[in-house]
């Protein structure tokens, strides 16, 4: 007999399993908080676009409240603890995974991903030898740090140099790997430096054994899913994962459920808890897995969702960076906001309420818990004021502007 799920059930099974359930720290958020944030994620997406802050501060923010986002840098690339990898695009992981990961270097290694880099590695092989010499010789670099970093002028790698394309490939291998600083800047420290010795040391597993792995950690990350959402979690094949999804269903790993309103199967992990009620409030990165599978956020939430800096202004639907607002289980509005840090502000361009189909929804609850987040997300940023825009997009601008005042 198949088990059925509400949709309400549903999105609380996937909140609490991406750690909305958890308590917020009531005093200094620490490196136990960044650990259980981590632990319940997996993966933290990293983006480069600083319109609010850098996309990887969010998601912490969303389950921790405010805290120190030198902390966080530090303890993000420094404490041995997480490494820079590729696995949901450019990620930060616990060491923990690196045995997991080792095919995705393996296949860059022979071409199999990542051709141009590859190409490169065989034409410039003995420059890249003396690159990977020089971060032996002198420690964590970066590529304008190369004593020949070799400027480009040709259209393939745009204004790349060669030398940062060289280390960018020797990281993809598995020969470096990436610190960075509070500027978001990366250096390149020997592989051995990055990965503890007790990691590096544990037995490589078959390609097959590894996604499975990283499969499972998808289910209990996600709670309830779908096999594509399995899949895109980090990044697989669907056709080398749906065997093995086969397989951990089989082993009891994960149970099919029908999810109401969901045209394919669910899939539950099997220890993924079921919080009867989420009072949480929170702003959403982009890049947060709540939301970075766009199917699956219109699948659980009813919040079609797309990121519009590459749309032109006058095409734009809500605005160039927008976050998504969660109140209790569902998504419930969006803001477009921007960091002016020149004048000590965050200021709101636009704030739009969500129609939805999950219910009715109290805006006068929404534009209070919204007040209230854009409040605390200022004093996390160190800005002095939330500034909402008196003639902007959006039917939450002025009731914004009276809860904020």
């Amino acid at each position: 007999m198949v088990v059925s799920l509400s949709a309400a059930v549903a999105r609380r099974i996937a909140l609490g399993a991406q750690g909305f359930a958890d308590p917020q720290p009531k005093g200094r958020v620490d490196r136990r908080h960044f650990r259980r944030v981590m632990d319940r994620m997996g993966v933290l997406q990293l983006d480069s676009v600083p319109v609010i802050c850098r996309s990887h501060y969010l998601p912490f923010f969303a389950r921790l409240g405010p805290y120190s986002p030198d902390h966080l840098d530090v303890y993000a690339w420094h404490s041995g603890e997480w490494y820079e990898t590729w696995g949901h695009e450019a990620s930060l992981m616990p060491v923990a995974t690196e045995p997991l990961m080792r095919w995705r270097r393996a296949a860059a290694r022979t071409g199999e991903t990542w051709g141009n880099l590859f190409r490169l590695a065989q034409t410039e092989a003995a420059y890249i030898d003396e690159v990977y010499a020089q971060v032996a010789e002198r420690g964590p670099l970066q590529a304008s740090e190369l004593d020949d970093p070799r400027p480009r002028s040709g259209e393939w790698w745009g204004s790349r140099s060669v030398g940062s394309i060289a280390l960018d490939w020797l990281f993809r291998i598995g020969e470096l790997g990436i610190r960075r600083n509070s500027n978001f800047e990366k250096s390149f420290d020997l592989y051995d430096n990055i990965i503890p010795g007790e990691v590096r040391k544990q037995p490589t597993l078959s390609v097959k054994g590894a996604q499975r792995e990283l499969l499972m950690m998808a289910g209990r990350s996600l709670g309830v899913g779908t096999v594509g959402d399995l899949v895109d979690y980090f990044r697989l094949s669907a056709r080398t994962a749906r065997p093995l999804i086969g397989d951990l269903i089989e082993d009891g790993q994960l149970v099919e459920v029908h999810v109401e309103g969901w045209k394919e199967p669910g899939l539950l992990a099997v220890d993924a808890k079921r919080p009867r009620q989420l009072r949480r409030s929170s702003l959403l990165s982009p890049f947060d897995p709540v939301v970075w599978c766009r199917p699956r956020a219109e699948r659980l939430f009813g919040f079609e969702y797309k990121i519009e800096i590459y749309v032109p202004k006058a095409k734009r639907n809500f605005g160039y960076y927008v976050l998504p607002f969660l109140l209790d289980d569902r998504l419930v509005a969006r803001v477009d906001l921007k960091t002016d840090r020149r004048n000590g502000a965050l200021r709101v361009l636009g704030a739009f309420g969500e129609k939805g189909d999950t219910g009715a929804i109290d805006q006068q609850e929404v534009v209070e818990s919204l007040a209230e987040n854009l409040m605390d997300l200022a004093r996390h940023l160190g800005v002095g004021e939330v500034a909402v825009e008196r003639i902007g997009p959006g039917d939450l601008l002025q009731p914004l502007t009276k809860a904020l005042t």
